[in-house]
């Protein structure tokens, strides 16, 4: 039998051969241009992706909302995009893509963007998804579908904090609770608080993850979580946000403005904008202060 896996790259495949507006804007991201900014013990990425400007310029008040069509709904998907069904989820590949890999996981109900209730479905697709990391962007926090619920997935080893996570616990973690089936850390010295439970067992996750979110006073409709499994460990990243765009992004002067959205990308170290006079002038100065505006100390 086939693991999700394997389906995944087979729907990825699959829909690159027959959907014209996958295949373009997937081979677009092989040009987008990157700069890379560097910090004491880290590094934060900048990308140039225009194809990007609908999810980080998207209207998500009320009023909008309701106003346009759900594009998460089956029934106004395009019809060349497939899935692979996954019980109350469906998983999708995302046409407007930020990873060389890049999925949605959406319900099949149109129901709210919330972890809550959910988390056992995040960590079994973290597990399921082995080759990729997971995330959740909580309605607020990035997600440009509020108002349906769903998860993502990319290729796992294209977010620095993956990348970083084990040379910045050595130097910078904090432990700060452990169970005898679960240990959580805080990262120090990272622009932007961020939470890592570690564990081998689904259920422990969802404890940690709940002590969490009430031990330490954070909302769980206001975070953005990272997930990803390797050697029979969850790694959860949890994000709490203060914010859900800095003030540069509402900016009239144009020489303050930056388009940029933070969600779980952004917030693991891959900052996206969709404007190219935005990505020229953005400077480390910047994104410290977007993170100190929309995530927590």
């Amino acid at each position: 039998m086939d693991t999700l896996n394997i389906k995944a790259l087979s729907l990825l495949k699959s829909e690159l051969e027959t959907w014209t507006t996958a295949r373009e804007n997937f081979e677009h991201l092989k040009s987008i241009e990157t700069k890379k900014l560097d910090f004491e013990g880290f590094s934060v990425e900048v990308h140039f992706n225009q194809l990007r400007r609908r999810s980080a310029a998207a209207q998500l008040d009320a009023k909008s909302i309701a106003e346009r069509k759900c594009f998460l709904c089956a029934k106004n998907r395009p019809r060349e995009q497939r899935s692979v069904d996954c019980g109350h989820f469906e998983l999708l590949v995302n046409p407007y893509p930020i990873f060389p890999q890049h999925f949605t996981i959406a319900s099949k109900f149109h129901e709210v963007q919330k972890i809550d209730g959910y988390f056992a479905h995040f960590t079994r697709f973290t597990q399921e998804l082995s080759d990729f990391a997971v995330f959740f962007n909580a309605a607020g926090c990035g997600a440009s579908a509020p108002d349906h619920l769903h998860f993502q997935a990319g290729t796992k080893n294209f977010l620095p904090l993956i990348k970083d996570y084990k040379n910045l616990k050595q130097k910078n973690a904090e432990l700060v609770f452990s169970q005898n089936n679960y240990e959580i850390f805080l990262l120090k010295n990272y622009l932007r608080k961020v939470f890592c439970i570690e564990t081998e067992n689904a259920e422990n996750a969802l404890q940690a993850f709940d002590l969490l979110t009430v031990n330490f006073g954070i909302d769980k409709n206001k975070i953005n979580i990272v997930s990803y499994f390797e050697d029979e460990q969850f790694y959860i990243f949890i994000f709490p946000r203060s914010a859900f765009r800095p003030q540069q992004f509402f900016a009239d002067n144009e020489a303050e403005k930056l388009i940029i959205s933070p969600g779980s990308v952004e917030m693991s170290g891959v900052l996206i904008t969709p404007v190219k006079e935005h990505f020229n002038k953005i400077t480390k100065s910047d994104v410290a202060d977007i993170y100190r505006q929309v995530g927590a100390y």
